[in-house]
């Protein structure tokens, strides 16, 4: 811990995963913390993602689930409420700004309400007080990208979706990777009429594409419109909602869905003031200790320019990181495990380390397993009639890389991970006794 020249020992702008996470035990070490927050404590992923986000789903994978046992033991099908499905999400989420500030508070963190700006490299001005620590960690985030077209104005970000009381007759989603497709899937098995605009011919670019193509098709089968290769050059409000004008043809709809990516929280926050090197699109610059050009600075969460995902457990991770770093725990560079990622729609696609596209173009360091799940008879209890697993070995036969298509994908690739990321012995993997019968005992089995 630093000498009391500063205020805080660590100063972190943002309240995150990539802040909090890391900065609970810290405090319990002993350090003295502050923690600045603009908006609400807890950052995206509790208030207008990730959580938001599984409660709104939760319902939609139910009802999956009763469709597919129709004539299997159940009669009598369901339909989505909307408004109370949203009423749901909020009763899960609205609770946890004051859970997790309250956390913070009682181990001695003391949060600062309002937005914060670099003067130095030891100090963060906040409605006009200047704030000094020893070490700053930027944990600012991300932010959704808005389309640079007329009309702009009638579009709709993600948060704009999970705070939707109201059911839209017709819904278009312009973009292709996590957000909409996942909400292209709330809002399709809800009744609403989707068109899904893809700028190029694929979407989940990350995700193995054949498995996307399948996925593609289940929206379809949902009655979700899909445009590829468009591009959206306006929007003119109607009197009856709105238009979309593209290259293909306009498209009519009550609300429209602007997914089109997100940008790290770089603006505006004083990093050219203090020469902190970052790029707009990419994030901050870091070395491997998340240390910025500027010494006293580090940066944790979506902000950071890195090659993993962007996503809440890598946050929570690199949080944790400068925790053992700032306590002396570690002077190692980060290292990251195996990231896993995974598409909540219906089905679900997961993913974890080598994916097949990887190993396929190296046959010479990898050999590649592809199972049909759709016989597999825990998925027969469940009537999941499609699913398929892809298993990347190396030559000596360990475990690197998987990738599911299926109802359960995330928790098959989630049983998986200590198999690649503890490089377990093929031989050692039958010394784990999973619990039976399970989808997790059948992915074992599929190894």
């Amino acid at each position: 811990m630093a000498e009391q020249k500063y205020q805080f020992d660590v100063l972190y702008l943002g309240s995150g995963h990539g802040a909090f996470n890391g900065a609970m035990p810290l405090a319990q070490a002993g350090f003295k913390l502050g923690m600045i927050e603009a908006d609400k404590i807890g950052g995206t992923c509790p208030n207008r993602g990730c959580n938001a986000k599984i409660s709104l789903d939760m319902p939609v994978k139910v009802k999956n689930e009763v469709d597919q046992m129709q004539g299997h033991g159940l009669t009598g099908t369901t339909t989505i409420d909307w408004k109370a499905n949203y009423e749901h999400e909020h009763e899960v989420i609205d609770a946890l700004p004051n859970a997790i500030g309250s956390g913070l508070e009682s181990l001695g963190i003391e949060l600062i309400h309002g937005k914060g700006t670099l003067v130095d490299e030891h100090t963060i001005a906040v409605n006009g007080q200047n704030y000094t620590a020893d070490k700053i960690v930027i944990a600012t985030g991300a932010h959704y990208h808005q389309l640079d077209i007329p009309g702009k104005e009638y579009l709709n970000n993600g948060t704009d979706f999970l705070n939707l009381a109201e059911q839209p007759d017709r819904m278009t989603i312009i973009g292709g990777g996590y957000i909409a497709i996942e909400f292209a899937t709330i809002a399709a098995t809800a009744g609403t009429k989707v068109t899904l605009m893809l700028h190029h011919e694929h979407a989940l670019k990350q995700f193995y594409q054949p498995f996307v193509e399948e996925l593609l098709k289940d929206l379809e089968a949902k009655g979700v419109t899909i445009m590829k290769n468009v591009t959206p050059s306006a929007v003119t409000k109607k009197a009856d909602g709105y238009e979309v004008e593209t290259d293909q043809g306009n498209v009519a709809s009550d609300w429209i869905l602007d997914a089109t990516g997100r940008l790290p929280n770089v603006e505006g926050i004083g990093l050219d003031e203090v020469g902190v090197e970052y790029d707009d699109h990419k994030g901050i610059a870091v070395n491997d200790h998340l240390q910025t050009s500027v010494d006293s600075i580090y940066a944790s969460g979506d902000v950071l320019d890195k090659e993993v995902g962007r996503l809440t457990p890598t946050a929570i991770y690199e949080g944790l990181y400068l925790t053992k770093l700032f306590t002396g725990q570690t002077t190692d560079p980060i290292d990251y495990p195996a990231v896993p990622s995974a598409v909540f729609a219906s089905p679900r696609i997961a993913q974890v380390g080598v994916t097949p596209d990887e190993a396929k173009a190296h046959p010479d360091q990898f050999d590649v397993k592809e199972v049909d799940l759709s016989e597999d008879w825990f998925r027969l209890a469940m009537r999941a009639n499609q699913g398929k697993t892809i298993t990347v070995f190396d030559k000596e036969g360990y475990l690197v890389g998987m990738t599911e298509i299926s109802s359960e994908a995330d928790n098959s690739i989630g049983s998986v991970l200590p198999f690649i990321e503890y490089h377990i012995d093929p031989e050692k993997m039958n010394d784990f006794i999973t619990l039976f019968p399970t989808i997790e005992s059948e992915t074992k089995h599929h190894l």
